[in-house]
């Protein structure tokens, strides 16, 4: 893939925002999948905390901790309402204690690390939990989360995020860089190239960072609709179901090849 392809300055085009529309059908896609899904790797049991991304609260991850709970997890909501993106930054770092707090408090609970599933914002608020305590996380699993720049997000996303956080922007433009590089424990960003709210290159790690437990997966589908999608819904059940410390990159054969339309719609790079 050439440094081109991965321009992080880049815009989701407007026929993919237009295109954002169809997650009414990606949510009935994945009902109707719904048995086969049922067929993923099932879960170990360990807690999962699902983050909801920029302007969405827990109702936006319901099915997909309803799904979580069903594979066997102790599925939670991130708790803190709705993401405004109050908590990327304090003045120090690019989360704030609340945060961190809320995912230590659910590894004490269940005394166990805790997998953290972020949705856009939250998985970039999920990455930066990880990289301050991780002891406290297991892996780290992003949907469409922009974590290589906000340049490439939408206009219309990227003026509604500066407009309600004006402060933060412009006082902690600097910690930016740190969020390229990935935490250090496994971490999977799942992507799609048809997103229409931020640039797909914005959701992976780039070819420099990329080590033994970081990985870039695609799927089809939209922005708004990756918390719904039947694709993204069987990685997840997929990547969760390692055991702790045996990490591997995913594949997918057997029943996943009948999920997926083409060999080409899952890649790692």
């Amino acid at each position: 893939m050439n440094q081109k392809s991965l321009d992080m300055n880049s815009k989701p085009s407007f026929i993919n925002l237009l295109r954002e529309g169809r997650i009414l059908f990606e949510m009935g896609i994945t009902t109707l999948m719904m048995p086969a899904l049922m067929a993923a790797p099932k879960g170990d049991g360990h807690p999962v905390m699902v983050l909801p991304g920029f302007l969405a609260s827990d109702i936006s991850t319901i099915p997909l901790r309803k799904f979580l709970r069903l594979k066997g997890y102790k599925d939670e909501g991130w708790g803190l309402g709705r993401n405004m993106g109050k908590h990327i930054v304090d003045g120090k770092r690019v989360v704030s204690d609340e945060l961190i707090d809320q995912v230590i408090r659910l590894s004490v609970i269940h005394n166990q690390k805790v997998s953290l599933v972020g949705w856009s914002l939250g998985g970039i608020l999920a990455r930066e939990v990880a990289r301050i305590v991780p002891d406290c996380v297991r892996q780290v699993i992003t949907l469409g989360s922009p974590f290589n720049g906000p340049e490439g997000a939408a206009p219309m996303a990227a003026r509604m995020f500066k407009l309600l956080n004006r402060d933060l922007v412009e006082k902690e433009i600097h910690l930016a860089h740190e969020i390229f590089v990935p935490p250090p424990v496994p971490s999977s960003a799942i992507f799609s190239r048809s997103d229409g709210i931020v640039s797909w290159q914005s959701c992976v790690n780039k070819q420099d960072v990329l080590n033994k437990q970081t990985e870039n997966i695609e799927v089809q589908g939209s922005h708004i609709g990756l918390g719904y999608n039947h694709q993204a819904f069987w990685i997840v059940a997929n990547r969760l179901a390692q055991a702790e410390g045996q990490w591997q990159p995913f594949q997918h054969r057997g029943l996943q090849n009948i999920l997926f339309t083409s060999p080409q719609t899952v890649e790692r790079f």
